[in-house]
């Protein structure tokens, strides 16, 4: 099913992003992961995809988008990124994702490194255009609430935002945020540039200390007053540190739902826990809001 018919039938979309493990003998791990997340009913799970065009991150990726929508009757978004890649690269990708009946792809540009080489795709625009241009699928992008962590300005990064939209892009999914009024900032800035897409909120539960200061380091996202406070309290009690990162999660999604978010995105870490007591906090709001519909 295209991604993007989800929110013109409900009013909150919600679903659910994992990350393939680094070595496959790790895979049984994933497979439980699925198993119990499937469980949990979002609308679609993404999985992600790592930089640098290997063929074992394409081939990791698309099993697991594959066996979502085989096994699972849930709808996969396969994240696709192109940095490092050629222009046949994509297409060998894309042929392996339209061969596996995958629809949806979450086009990016993807992290560069120190050992990052040119490719041929500078910006995920390009990406959204050769997707666009190459078949039948429906595209979906990032976007930053806080802005991109290489732009020089809000401006300029509600340009590139605007860029991807243009280029095809039918909904966006927002980098982690810690601070809800960030994100209402956002989307009132995006709203004013004439994006119209559907957004959704990108939440990651914070359960440990170094998970969060890893991600502040690579996205640059800020941590509000409450959640330090948070993190000082319970930094050397590992499960009290778990519950709180929930419970604040849950609040963030709850009073995004009652302000009228286009969809809540939940980036797992590959923990069913934390996914299922979030989850379980937040379907009553859910359930109120979609059923309003009928």
């Amino acid at each position: 099913m295209n991604i993007s018919k989800m929110f013109e039938q409900k009013k909150v979309v919600f679903s659910l992003e994992i990350f393939p493990p680094k070595k496959t003998s790790s895979l049984d791990t994933i497979y439980n992961t699925l198993e119990q997340l499937s469980g949990l009913e979002p609308d679609f799970i993404s999985v992600t995809y790592g930089a640098g065009g290997s063929s074992a991150n394409e081939n990791i990726t698309c099993s697991l988008a594959s066996l979502i929508k085989e096994k699972y009757y849930l709808e996969p978004l396969a994240h696709l990124t192109c940095v490092n890649s050629s222009v046949t690269q994509i297409e060998n990708v894309l042929d392996g994702l339209n061969n596996s009946n995958i629809e949806n792809i979450l086009a990016l540009r993807g992290d560069k490194t120190d050992s990052s080489t040119a490719g041929e795709f500078l910006y995920a625009s390009q990406l959204i255009q050769k997707i666009k241009q190459y078949g039948n699928f429906n595209i979906a992008a990032a976007c930053y609430p806080e802005c991109h962590i290489e732009a020089e300005s809000f401006e300029e990064d509600i340009i590139h935002l605007k860029e991807k939209v243009n280029a095809g892009a039918s909904h966006l999914i927002s980098q982690l945020f810690f601070s809800n009024s960030d994100f209402y900032k956002f989307i009132g800035r995006s709203k004013q540039a004439g994006i119209n897409v559907p957004i959704q909120a990108g939440i990651m539960p914070v359960t440990n200390v170094a998970q969060i200061q890893r991600m502040v380091t690579l996205c640059g996202a800020s941590i509000p007053r409450k959640l330090i406070k948070i993190l000082q309290k319970y930094e050397f009690d590992s499960d009290s540190l778990r519950d709180a990162g929930i419970d604040y999660a849950a609040e963030q999604i709850i009073e995004l739902i009652e302000n009228g978010v286009d969809g809540i995105h939940l980036y797992t870490m590959n923990n069913p826990y934390v996914a299922r007591k979030i989850n379980e906090k937040i379907r009553p709001a859910m359930r109120f809001i979609n059923n309003s519909l009928n």
